[in-house]
């Protein structure tokens, strides 16, 4: 497949950012059949019965989430994801092509691969986005990420051509960003409660202190040792 042939099958993943996500024409006769139920996994790490669930919305074009994956993400996940404490989800919300490309290509590599991929799309942000006006430089470089990932040309031609699979991603992030009211990125929702960028410094106070409540009802004396 040639980069032409390539950029135009991708141009199912775009999806029509800028009119109701409505599919090119040339994909109008896959969308009139009746469409097989396309599965969007969560991603996820850390213990699924871990005591706190931290949910991110991030956009692989964002700036800020590049500086939040850096200076926040990677400590969380020694200090508190690693040792137990928390389960991390991360949800992907689409600002432009470019970030809906970027989540395609990180999905290909499955979830063992996942966040491996991501570390790479956000390590490597401002050089692959090259200022984001050459498309089809763009596609080249997440196509060497994916590669560099271990990804085939094979492997990321099927994923990033697979109309269906972005329609569904799309339809996955706008529903759960609408569910959690989510407006900016990066965006956290700890157990439940919507919080904004932080620093990790003003996270781990959070973590810390959800924590020490958990840990409360067993360090406090009984009714009886109070009174004795």
């Amino acid at each position: 497949m040639n980069r032409r042939t390539f950029l135009t099958s991708t141009a199912l993943a775009t999806v029509g950012m800028m009119s109701g996500f409505a599919l090119p024409s040339f994909a109008q006769e896959t969308e009139a059949a009746e469409p097989a139920t396309i599965v969007v996994p969560d991603l996820t790490v850390g213990d699924a019965d871990a005591p706190i669930e931290i949910i991110e919305y991030a956009s692989y074009t964002c700036p800020h989430c590049a500086h939040f994956h850096e200076a926040v993400f990677k400590p969380l996940k020694a200090d508190y994801i690693d040792t137990g404490k928390v389960k991390f989800v991360y949800r992907e919300i689409y600002f432009d092509k470019f970030g809906l490309w970027a989540a395609m290509v990180a999905r290909c590599g499955g979830a063992m691969r996942y966040f491996g991929i991501q570390s790479l799309l956000y390590e490597q942000q401002t050089e692959w986005l090259a200022g984001g006006k050459d498309v089809m430089l763009i596609v080249e470089n997440l196509r060497k990420i994916g590669k560099t990932a271990g990804l085939s040309d094979a492997d990321l031609d099927a994923c990033m051509n697979n109309g269906e699979m972005a329609q569904a991603m799309l339809a996955k992030a706008t529903s759960e960003a609408e569910a959690d009211d989510v407006k900016a990125t990066p965006s956290l929702v700890i157990d439940g409660v919507k919080h904004s960028n932080m620093s990790y410094s003003d996270l781990k106070r959070i973590l810390d202190k959800k924590l020490a409540e958990i840990a409360l009802p067993q360090s406090e004396p009984s009714e009886d040792a109070v009174e004795n």
